[in-house]
């Protein structure tokens, strides 16, 4: 029996992320697709928040986590991972500092740019998910990937300031998780200033079939979704 259980969903960047992690890592895990058993109350027993990637390991106070930042820190802190989550205060500041900046900034607004698109529902307050008609929506939608630019230059400017990663030489988690985030602007043909294509090759090209396997999952969600 794998010593980690990960339910995940598939076509989900967020899933992505850990997905990623635990492959580069090679640590010993089993993946459990919950598409359609979401809500259920089998589930929602040892994940109240309904909320994927979802860890559930024998170690854990109530056995479970979620929240892919969370589960990627955890395991890197039991595993002695510290090429993926540095040991020096300093470095590990800037990958937690890039992952909520992530968290609170930027995915919000790849959210609002791309979920329309990719046929997932909104958060309530959201003009994707209310009354308002199809041209307001639009707009929303519109707006939302016109801010990208903004939070994106941040990334640019200060977690990378000219290093290939975040903090330093190699892909850390926060890097797995910035690259991964990224993936859903292609479901809205989003113009990527050309350190973001290099970037983003990179992390894959870094981590290899450990990145490229999972992501299929995405990229092939995002094709079929795509209008033609």
């Amino acid at each position: 029996m794998a010593t980690n259980t990960l339910s995940i969903l598939k076509p989900s960047v967020n899933n992505l992320a850990v997905r990623i992690f635990v492959r580069a890592a090679g640590l010993d895990f089993e993946e459990v697709d919950v598409w359609g058993k979401k809500g259920t109350p089998a589930f929602l027993d040892k994940d109240p928040a309904d909320l994927t990637p979802l860890l559930e390991e024998a170690d854990l106070p109530l056995g479970s986590l979620w929240e892919s930042c969370a589960i990627m820190q955890y395991l890197c802190n039991k595993h002695d991972l510290t090429q993926f989550y540095p040991a020096d205060p300093e470095r590990r500041a800037m990958v937690d500092s890039a992952m909520f900046y992530l968290i609170g900034t930027l995915y919000p607004l790849v959210g609002r740019a791309t979920y329309p698109t990719l046929h997932f529902p909104q958060y309530a307050g959201e003009v994707g998910c209310s009354d308002a008609d199809d041209g307001l929506k639009q707009r929303a939608q519109e707006d939302a990937k016109a801010a990208l630019a903004g939070p994106l230059d941040v990334y640019q400017k200060f977690f990378l300031n000219g290093r290939r990663f975040i903090a330093g030489d190699s892909p850390t988690i926060a890097d797995i998780r910035l690259a991964a985030t990224l993936e859903f602007l292609r479901a809205v043909d989003y113009e990527f200033p050309a350190w973001a294509q290099n970037y983003m090759e990179a992390v894959e090209s870094t981590l290899g079939e450990a990145y490229t396997e999972p992501a299929g999952d995405v990229r092939g969600y995002i094709a079929s979704v795509k209008p033609s």
